[in-house]
């Protein structure tokens, strides 16, 4: 029955193996034009370090580090020794009710490096819930404190938090959003920070426009009334819309704004945090301390899901009341906490530590910027734009359609064995943070090529 129902359909033209799939059709791909990916498939098979292996056995170098997430490679023994040891242990423990050391440990662990004051964490699985959830915390917040009317939430244009319906209303990027037509009432957006005409090929924070571009959050208070909203979130450096480094003073505004209001202000850290900057998370490099961070990817290395929330200190406090026998927060996963992430979690903690990734991506973070910059003069590159290990090269668009030039650069890069990632007209690269001078080399000038050989 099961091989009648899928005899006329898609066919991987390989040899059927362990781990080859002779059948492509069942499977709806997440963010992927399936029609288009199952005519020319790009499957990937293993991993290690800095590479992925192809299904057809070329070595694949990672512009992208996954997906913005593996900072410390792929398939680190440490990491992988410690899930494999942890699944043996114990597979699954609830935490509703219940508790398992790790989670604990780890929770201590991430406060040692958060920035000061958020020193509670809160676990989910994804940065998408990690969004939802720091959303629902800060309501929760202001309902403790009495203040119920503040449930208005601030996002940005071209901004991105994830897929829930809580980080899909606050997020700003149009493709993500129209086709959903039901989203949480009360939210509005600020205006995105990309002044292409003062700004363009900026090397790290763009100089101008930062003050005014926060400024939009006084224009939404004077339309709402502050007492209304109950927090801002924004990604420290937009990095899913095309990589919007933030103008000088742009944060350091919002969080004088946000402070004289009474508004808390969130920093959606998914990609920033965990060295992607050279620093710990995006608030160091800044010297902004938001009230909540959100965090996932780099905290496991993506070995297994994981996201978390920290919160500063006040707001866990706050909601710390009434009588000890009643939740004082109706929120949670099932898989919060997973045993097998809190291992990987640990792990990639000491990794970080022990093989100094943080301080190693800091150090080649202007021979990334140099290289990134070279491409400036190259035909249909209308800007670049970086910061730490994170670029974003914008090319022009094509008369045949938008994305149709960027799709076909990231296409020639992965047959020329490069993988990065591409968002509308502009080619992300973020490679993992082991990467060397000479596989920066590489990327770049296989970018280059790639450019020049794309109509």
């Amino acid at each position: 029955m099961f091989e009648a129902k899928h005899q006329d359909q898609q066919v991987l033209n390989v040899e059927v193996g362990k781990n080859n799939p002779n059948n492509l059709e069942p499977f709806w791909m997440p963010f992927t034009p399936n029609r288009r990916f199952k005519k020319n498939p790009k499957l990937i098979v293993s991993a290690k370090d800095m590479h992925y292996t192809s299904i057809d056995g070329r070595k694949i170098l990672d512009g992208s580090a996954g997906l913005w997430c593996v900072n410390a490679g792929h398939c680190r023994p440490r990491i992988v020794e410690a899930v494999k040891n942890q699944v043996e242990e114990m597979d699954y423990t609830a935490l509703f009710q219940f508790g398992h050391p790790k989670a604990f440990t780890l929770a201590s662990k991430l406060t040692e490096m958060l920035p000061h004051d958020i020193d509670n964490v809160f676990y989910t699985n994804s940065g998408s819930e990690a969004v939802d959830t720091a959303l629902k915390i800060a309501l929760a917040y202001h309902n403790a404190k009495g203040d119920s009317k503040r449930y208005r939430l601030i996002g940005r244009s071209r901004g991105y938090h994830g897929v829930g319906f809580g980080g899909m209303s606050v997020g700003g990027m149009v493709a993500n959003r129209k086709q959903f037509t039901n989203h949480l009432p009360g939210v509005d957006h600020l205006q995105h920070t990309h002044i292409p005409e003062l700004n363009a090929f900026s090397a790290g924070q763009p100089e101008n426009g930062g003050v005014e571009k926060a400024n939009s959050l006084i224009d939404l208070i004077a339309l709402h009334d502050a007492s209304t909203i109950a927090a801002v979130i924004v990604e420290p450096v937009a990095c899913s819309t095309g990589v919007l480094v933030p103008p000088v003073g742009y944060l350091e505004r919002l969080r004088e704004i946000c402070s004289e209001n009474g508004i808390l202000l969130i920093f959606d850290e998914v990609i920033c945090g965990f060295g992607r900057l050279g620093t710990a998370f995006a608030s160091d490099k800044f010297n902004v301390i938001p009230d909540i961070m959100t965090m996932a990817k780099g905290i496991t290395n993506a070995t297994v899901p994981m996201g978390a929330v920290g919160t500063h200190k006040n707001i866990y406090d706050t909601l710390m009341n009434g009588p000890e026998h009643l939740v004082e927060l109706f929120h949670g996963y099932t898989y919060s906490g997973h045993p097998l992430a809190c291992a990987a979690s640990l792990a990639t903690l000491e990794e970080y530590e022990s093989e100094n990734v943080f301080e190693r991506a800091k150090s080649i973070e202007k021979k990334f910027e140099n290289s990134a910059h070279s491409l400036k003069g190259l035909k249909n590159v209308i800007d670049i734009r970086n910061i730490g290990l994170v670029a974003g090269i914008e090319l022009a668009t094509r008369e045949d359609g938008l994305t149709k030039r960027a799709y076909d650069v990231f296409d020639f890069c992965f047959k020329e064995g490069l993988m990065v990632r591409f968002t509308g007209e502009t080619i992300c690269v973020s490679p993992p943070l082991i990467v060397n001078e000479d596989e920066i080399d590489q990327m770049f000038s296989i970018i280059s090529e790639s450019i020049l050989s794309v109509k």
